[in-house]
């Protein structure tokens, strides 16, 4: 929807109001007659009229939705688990495991023999 300008429709009427008020109310000009008082108050009223007709017509609009209001999100929620309880036992015995070692057969030759190495 356009808005209309403010000066526009108001000012129109005002013009309107002016110019019938001043052919309509003024009676047939006589000689020595108060004509000048006559056009005076035609053309006051069509000035009131214009202002009453454009107040009417600029506060028949709809007033301009208020705006939005900043919702806040609830905070979340954090679940915190209890530490777990961790028990440390000492060690039984070493701990072993096999590797791959080179044993030399004599000075230009060797090979490789599974041998177990414990910690």
């Amino acid at each position: 929807m356009r808005a209309l300008p403010s000066h526009g429709l108001p000012r129109l009427g005002a013009g309107a109001a002016l110019v019938a008020a001043l052919f309509v109310s003024a009676p047939e000009a006589r000689a020595r007659d108060n004509v000048g008082a006559a056009i005076l108050g035609g053309a006051a009223a069509g000035v009131l009229g214009g202002v009453a007709a454009g107040a009417l017509i600029n506060g028949a609009q709809a007033a301009p939705p208020p705006p939005p209001a900043y919702v806040v999100p609830p905070p979340r929620r954090v679940y915190v688990e209890e530490p777990e309880t961790v028990i440390v036992r000492p060690r039984r015995g070493p701990i072993c495991h096999f590797e791959r070692r080179k044993v030399w057969l004599d000075d230009e030759s060797f090979t490789y023999k599974r041998v177990e190495v414990c910690e």
